[in-house]
């Protein structure tokens, strides 16, 4: 546990410089939200303020990872991929982040483990159960990870939409660009109920799946629509 009350982060050191970086890193990625998107949060009040939950949002860009902490002031921890640490500096700025590192290429069981880490100590996880950042208005193909861990501890997943995302940085670009965005927040999804075993079934995937599926296709309609609307009504440069 932190000074503070808050569990550790898996992937960020203990030291109180950390600390001070992570709330600092925080703080910086709030203003650029704020004053360089002008990113607008709907339904942040569904995010619990404690116990361990999956935020699970659609991924169109890099820069989901700092939207997604407009919807809570909780710590937050999330997977990476893994070729971000190949510069140190970079991996560790991550790590400041609550970042830890994933291999995509298969099963990345350490991941899993420190993922599960962060749950079952009642921490803030960031999921993104399409994988990898994807492009185009439909959600489709989740990957399995959100609704696995939900069922191993417990922790209620909150589905949440992003609009303009994209705009502002589309995958392989490398450049940021003014765009309005919009995060909508969905009400928690139960986990799937699992005997002591923890075992989770194939059903219990698919189902849950499913369900995390259509519910994140709504809300990003609605992010999307909600960014076209507040982009065309932003006041114009004369």
């Amino acid at each position: 546990m932190t000074a503070n009350g808050q569990p550790a982060l898996p992937g960020v050191a203990r030291s109180g410089i950390s600390a001070v970086l992570y709330r600092l890193l925080r703080q910086v990625a709030h203003m650029v939200n704020r004053t360089y998107w002008r990113v607008a949060a709907e339904g942040a009040e569904s995010v619990p303020v404690d116990g361990p939950v999956i935020l699970a949002p659609v991924h169109r860009s890099f820069i989901d990872f700092f939207l997604v902490s407009e919807v809570t002031r909780r710590p937050i921890a999330f997977m990476a991929k893994d070729n971000l640490w190949r510069s140190r500096l970079g991996g560790k700025v991550l790590e400041w982040l609550g970042a830890f590192p994933v291999n995509r290429s298969g099963p990345d069981r350490g991941a899993l483990a420190r993922a599960e880490a962060v749950l079952q100590s009642g921490g803030v996880l960031v999921v993104f159960p399409e994988g990898t950042r994807r492009s185009g208005p439909v959600v489709e193909d989740l990957h399995e990870g959100a609704v696995f861990l939900a069922a191993r501890t417990g922790a209620p997943i909150v589905p949440i939409g992003i609009g303009g995302s994209e705009d502002a940085m589309p995958k392989g670009s490398k450049l940021l660009k003014p765009a309005r965005i919009a995060l909508v927040v969905g009400e928690p999804i139960r986990p799937p109920e699992v005997g002591d075993a923890k075992r989770v079934s194939r059903h219990q995937l698919r189902q849950g799946g499913e369900q995390l599926r259509a519910e994140l296709q709504r809300l990003f309609d609605i992010a999307g629509r909600r960014a076209a609307d507040y982009a065309s009504s932003a006041p114009r440069a004369r």
